[in-house]
């Protein structure tokens, strides 16, 4: 996934530079422009940031869900 938004950023800033080369930097599109690699950013940002690490045990427990570390008892 965040291949995916590293993609889209990376395309939005080369839209960004051909829009402000071609228009100018005071041109509103050029604005809008570097406006939505600035979203795109935030959301990758925000994606990370949601990320939850797994800790050895889960990553153990998922590969051997039967042993006697990974079960879990009622009282």
């Amino acid at each position: 996934m965040s291949e995916d938004i590293n993609a889209k950023i990376e395309y939005a800033r080369e839209q960004a530079r051909l829009i402000c080369e071609e228009k100018g930097v005071t041109h509103p599109e050029c604005a809008v422009a570097w406006d939505i690699v600035e979203e795109l950013q935030a959301e990758a940002s925000h994606q990370h940031s949601n990320r939850v690490e797994k800790s050895s045990l889960q990553t153990y427990c998922e590969a051997n869900p039967g042993d006697l570390e990974c079960k879990i008892f009622d009282d």
